[in-house]
């Protein structure tokens, strides 16, 4: 919202939980939804616009079309989570026609979800730029994220070691190593030091196409998934001399 004060004259804001993209089993229904609250902060941040549908408004008597970004929409998250990235860029392509924005801020916490955007806005010819935010995370460094409400304090400790697995492979890039190989190895070693979290992936890919890399030669994208107890976050650096 702050980014979006700095460059536009009028900000509006998105709020909407997407069933699109939640799979059958996964925390729809649980899903943190603050309405009441979110609203306030965006009064205080200055917003102009709050979009803020209904399911039924968005998915009028169920949906037959999609969009999908193909060879990009089942990499990282979109392995483990078939069909999300399909409802995401579904209910982006929906948002940007109904509000017509010049420009469209996206956390970089969210990075493939961030790269799909980019290319579905490239091979549609969105009018829309999109622009990438910095991870905001906590004082003990654990990313930002709606799910973290899920978490105990015990479970908030654990979760710390996705960003220190990926801070220590920050460490030796840039002492050097440009193996991903090598890189993921110590990230892994560094993250099997908490037994109590449970590793979905930890790769290395080009941040535009998600593609894994073998040597880090050029700007890469270190990314990881984990299951704290029942709660399933993501994080990453970008790894840039």
């Amino acid at each position: 919202m702050r980014a979006a004060r700095a460059r536009c004259g009028v900000v509006a804001v998105s709020i909407f939980v997407n069933p699109a993209q939640f799979a059958p089993g996964e925390d729809f229904a649980k899903y943190p939804r603050t309405f009441e609250r979110d609203c306030e902060v965006l009064q205080k941040e200055g917003v102009d616009l709050v979009l803020a549908p209904s399911a039924e408004e968005m998915y009028p008597q169920g949906v037959a079309s999609w969009v999908t970004v193909e060879g990009l929409s089942e990499k990282l998250c979109g392995r483990s989570r078939p069909g999300h990235f399909r409802g995401v860029t579904t209910v982006v392509a929906k948002l940007f026609h109904i509000l017509g924005p010049d420009i469209a801020f996206f956390g970089q916490k969210d990075a493939a979800q961030l790269a799909i955007i980019r290319r579905m806005v490239r091979d549609l010819n969105f009018p829309v730029e999109i622009v990438a935010c910095p991870i905001v995370r906590g004082p003990d460094g654990l990313a930002m994220s709606s799910r973290n409400a899920y978490l105990d304090a015990e479970q908030r400790k654990a979760a710390l070691v996705l960003y220190r697995s990926l801070a220590r492979v920050r460490e030796l890039f840039e002492a050097g190593e440009r193996s991903a190989g090598k890189l993921i190895f110590a990230g892994r070693q560094t993250f099997s030091r908490e037994a109590s979290v449970r590793l979905d992936y930890f790769e290395i890919v080009d941040p535009e196409t998600l593609e894994a890399i073998l040597e880090v030669e050029r700007p890469a994208l270190a990314a990881l998934a984990a299951f704290v107890g029942e709660t399933r976050l993501i994080d990453n650096v970008i790894l840039s001399a």
